[in-house]
C-alpha cells in the first residue's frame, strides 16, 4: 500500500471573516505527481501554502512527511511549536512560484547553490557542484555563468526549479508555475516537471494547463468554493466527470 506524503483533514482557513476552505480532505501519495484544478478563487493557492506553513489555517491537520501542524479547539500550539514545526514543514518542502525570485545579482549557479550553503550549512564549494548538477538536470548547465537578465522566462522558472530541488525536499509544491510566461516558454517548464515525475519525486502542482494535467498527473483534484469536489484518475476525471461542476468547467476539454 502506498505511503502518504500529505496527508490533510478538515482544513478550514477564512479571511477577514470570509471562508476560503471549508473543510478539505486530501491524501498524496509518495511520488504522485497530483493537479489541483479549480475556478479562480476557489482555494488552491491557499491550499498549496498552508502545507509549508505560509499560510496559517483556522482548523484541521496538516501532515507532511510525517510532520504534523494541527489546529483544532482543543489541540493549538504553542507559538514556539508552531514556529518550530512550520520551520520543519519549510525543510521538507520546496516551494515554485508563479514569480521566480530569483536574486538579479547573483549568476544562475549562485542562486541555485545559496540556499542550502546558507540554511543547511552546506559547505560553498559541495553546493556548487551540487547546485551545477541539477542546473544540468534541468536543462541549464551551458547557463550556469549567466545572470537572470540574460534567461528566456521559461529558464528563469526552470532554474527556480532547480533552487528548490537544491534543499533537497520530500514533496515539490508548484503555484501557477507557468502563468507567467509566454505560451512558447511553457512546455519547456512542464517537461522539467514532466521528467521529476519520472523520477517519482512527488508534486503538487496548482496550474491553469489542463493538458499537462490530463496528460501528466498521476491524480486530479478538482475544486471548487473551498471544497474537494472530486478527485481521481486524471482519464476518468477528464472523460467521465461525475459532478456537474466538474464537467462544467472541463467542458473545453473533454475527451
Amino acid at each position: 500500500m502506498a505511503q502518504h506524503a500529505i496527508e490533510i483533514r478538515g482544513l478550514r482557513k477564512s479571511f477577514n471573516g470570509h471562508p476560503v476552505l471549508k473543510g478539505i480532505d486530501l491524501t498524496v501519495d509518495d511520488g504522485q505527481l497530483t493537479v489541483l484544478i479549480g475556478p479562480s478563487g476557489c482555494g488552491k493557492s491557499t491550499l498549496l501554502r498552508c502545507l509549508n506553513g505560509l499560510e496559517d489555517f483556522d482548523q484541521g491537520r496538516v501532515t507532511v512527511s510525517g510532520i504534523t501542524l494541527e489546529r483544532a479547539p482543543e489541540r493549538n500550539h504553542t507559538h514556539r511549536e508552531y514556529e518550530r514545526i512550520t520551520h520543519a514543514l519549510r525543510g521538507v518542502t520546496g516551494m515554485v512560484f508563479q514569480a521566480f525570485n530569483l536574486f538579479p545579482h547573483m549568476t544562475t549557479l549562485e542562486n541555485v547553490a545559496l540556499p542550502p550553503a546558507v540554511v543547511q550549512a552546506v559547505p560553498r564549494e559541495q553546493a556548487r557542484a551540487n547546485a551545477l548538477r541539477l542546473l544540468e538536470k534541468v536543462g541549464l548547465g551551458d547557463k550556469a555563468n549567466l545572470y537572470p537578465s540574460q534567461l528566456s522566462g521559461g529558464q528563469q522558472q526552470r532554474a527556480a526549479i532547480a533552487r528548490a530541488l537544491a534543499m533537497k525536499p520530500k514533496v515539490l509544491l508548484y503555484d501557477e508555475p507557468t502563468s507567467a510566461l509566454d505560451p512558447s516558454l511553457v512546455d519547456e517548464v512542464l517537461l522539467v516537471m514532466k521528467d521529476l515525475d519520472a523520477e517519482r519525486i512527488t508534486q503538487v502542482v496548482v496550474t491553469h494547463e489542463m493538458r499537462f494535467a490530463r496528460d501528466v498527473a498521476d491524480k486530479i483534484v478538482f475544486l471548487s468554493d473551498g471544497l474537494v469536489i472530486e478527485e481521481g484518475d486524471p482519464r476518468k476525471i477528464f472523460s467521465e466527470p461525475s459532478d456537474p461542476r466538474t464537467r462544467q468547467f472541463l467542458k473545453r476539454f473533454l475527451l
